[in-house]
């Protein structure tokens, strides 16, 4: 691939770059958008969504805004973490959502944010700020901390470090606290968050493993503060988390693996709290 005439740029860094331009909250973007959010030279991003339309990367809307085409939707179903994954755990999400008629959430870690990858929403259900592709910090949702405290120490540690954000009067946010909850999460495989997002909004999460012990996503359920008995939520999370997990190939017996030791094979050392068993840890 030539390169630009900006030293260090490719003209494909530039154009992942105007990709990458495009969330879920900001589906449809003008020329003059696209030119405002990347930084680049109106010509140059003028020249790259004109290739990327030629590609079928990018559609026009007839109001002259600029969309993620089909091809490029296409290829996105290809990624290997969230297509297996929500091709699994669909039906438990639907069997979720119709014994609990509360909002049902899947979510993989992503950085230092939860990815919800699918969600059911319940009509009369809370609001919620998350939707289809849109991202959740750690600390502070069911499915993060759920993630969060599998993600291994390297990061759970960069994390605290950074300083969680307050987003109401009860998110937790003190880094002992934390720790604390994160610890009892990885024993129990469960995550109870209420009013830590969103006042009014209380979740129960559970995590999702793999055949190789690796917890690859969480599953939640939102309710309205008050609504139901947050005990009485967690066994039917955790039952649906199991069955996902299962579809995956975990099974009764298989250690929770680190998610700072790799597959078998690999050679990393395993990082793990002192009451753990060297490099898994059993459910419990």
């Amino acid at each position: 691939m030539p390169r630009t005439n900006e030293p260090g740029r490719s003209v494909s860094s530039r154009l992942l770059q105007v990709l990458f331009t495009f969330t879920p909250e900001d589906s449809a973007l003008t020329l003059a958008d696209l030119t405002r959010r990347t930084g680049l030279p109106h010509a140059t991003v003028r020249r790259l969504v004109h290739e990327l339309l030629r590609a079928g990367a990018l559609d026009r809307t007839p109001d002259r805004r600029f969309t993620v085409g089909l091809r490029l939707w296409q290829l996105g179903t290809l990624a290997p973490l969230s297509v297996p994954l929500r091709t699994v755990a669909l039906p438990f999400l639907e069997d979720l959502h119709a014994a609990l008629h509360q909002h049902v959430q899947l979510a993989v870690l992503e950085g230092h944010e939860a990815v919800v990858i699918e969600r059911f929403s319940a009509r009369d259900a809370v609001d919620l700020a998350s939707h289809v592709g849109g991202r959740l910090p750690l600390h502070s949702s069911a499915v993060g901390k759920v993630l969060l405290a599998h993600a291994g120490r390297t990061l759970i540690e960069a994390y605290l470090a950074a300083g969680p954000a307050r987003f109401t009067a009860r998110t937790v946010t003190d880094p002992a606290d934390l720790r604390a909850e994160l610890t009892a999460c990885r024993r129990s495989g469960t995550a109870t968050v209420r009013g830590e997002m969103t006042e009014g909004a209380d979740s129960v999460g559970a995590r999702i493993t793999d055949g190789h012990g690796r917890v690859v996503a969480a599953l939640s359920v939102v309710v309205r503060t008050g609504s139901l008995d947050l005990a009485t939520v967690v066994a039917p999370v955790l039952a649906s988390a199991f069955s996902i997990s299962r579809r995956l190939g975990w099974r009764p017996g298989i250690g929770l693996r680190d998610a700072d030791l790799p597959i078998p094979g690999a050679g990393r050392p395993a990082l793990r709290d002192a009451d753990e068993q060297p490099g898994t840890v059993p459910y419990r």
